[in-house]
């Protein structure tokens, strides 16, 4: 067959950089793709009886949509559903402004050398874990922390921060712009390397100074990048970094109604209950709702722009 011909062409032609991409179609065939039988979970009541997993979820009960009614029957489901999009929506906002800044600081005001060494200090939080931040940031917001010694010199009273809620939401928003930062600036920097240094001297010959630059080359090309990131960004919009929300506050009770997401009341759920099928319920929904956000978002876009749009 013709098709046969032309995919076995491609194949050769093109052998070197599939080698390269096999590790990653690998690891997201069996992260990704192998767990989705799993979506059976979601609908059945799941019974350990002591034989392999698969026995187990196929022979549990059918319960139909329990499992999602019980995900929304709790009495703080608002809460839980308003902490998890709002902050969410804060992230990728707050995010993207912050990384391209800094990005386009980096990029335009420092050496070669000084920006490597800013880049790799600004990635080494992105491979710390929340466990290990979480103690890091009991070091600054502990009763004998360092914010509160200092609090203390200058005459003020101490901060019980993890009693206090009100300072939660923008200890979490600096502590998730914190940890995420160097890997967005180093996207952002990847890209502003692809931008055509010719087009900045010819603004530069006709009078254009550092900000008319920034403004009208570097934003308007950027923009495609940035709708990208975004529509995948709030794709996920339902997931909530579990151990930002967890251990950071360190699963402090008085810091509920700042930390309770819903991936925090899942774990919480599942510790209590053992409900496998609530979990698999949660995950199912959050695909199902960010397929769908996805879906909606590009549309808009393709409707504004369509070279702009993701598909």
């Amino acid at each position: 067959m013709e098709w046969v011909k032309h995919f076995v062409r491609d194949v050769r032609k093109y052998i070197g950089l599939l080698i390269m991409a096999l590790p990653t179609i690998i690891l997201i065939f069996v992260l990704k793709y192998l767990p989705l039988p799993g979506m059976y979970l979601a609908f059945v009541k799941f019974r350990h009886q002591g034989r392999g997993f698969f026995y187990n979820m196929f022979h549990s009960k059918f319960i139909g949509l329990d499992n999602f009614k019980f995900l929304f029957s709790g009495g703080d489901t608002l809460l839980m559903f308003r902490n998890t999009i709002g902050y969410n929506i804060i992230f990728i906002f707050v995010g993207l402004v912050v990384t391209i800044t800094v990005a386009i600081m980096i990029h335009e005001m420092l050496g070669e050398t000084v920006k490597k060494v800013f880049q790799t200090f600004m990635f080494l939080p992105y491979f710390l874990s929340w466990v290990v931040i979480s103690y890091i940031a009991l070091s600054f917001l502990s009763d004998s922390g360092i914010i509160n010694d200092f609090l203390v010199m200058i005459g003020k009273e101490p901060i019980s921060f993890y009693f206090e809620p009100k300072y939660w939401p923008f200890i979490l928003v600096v502590a998730n712009i914190w940890k995420g930062i160097g890997y967005g600036t180093v996207v952002y920097i990847s890209a502003l390397k692809g931008i055509d240094r010719s087009l900045y001297e010819a603004a530069a010959i006709d009078g254009a100074k550092k900000w008319d630059q920034i403004k009208y080359i570097t934003l308007p090309l950027l923009k495609p990048l940035v709708i990208i990131l975004t529509i995948l960004a709030v794709g996920g919009i339902l997931n909530s970094d579990f151990g930002l929300f967890y251990h950071l506050p360190k699963n402090s009770g008085p810091l509920f109604t700042a930390t309770h997401t819903l991936d925090v009341y899942v774990y919480k759920t599942f510790l209590v209950s053992g409900n496998v099928g609530l979990s698999a319920a949660t995950g199912v929904f959050k695909s199902v709702v960010g397929f769908l956000i996805v879906l909606i978002t590009n549309t808009i876009v393709r409707k504004i722009d369509e070279e702009k749009s993701l598909f």
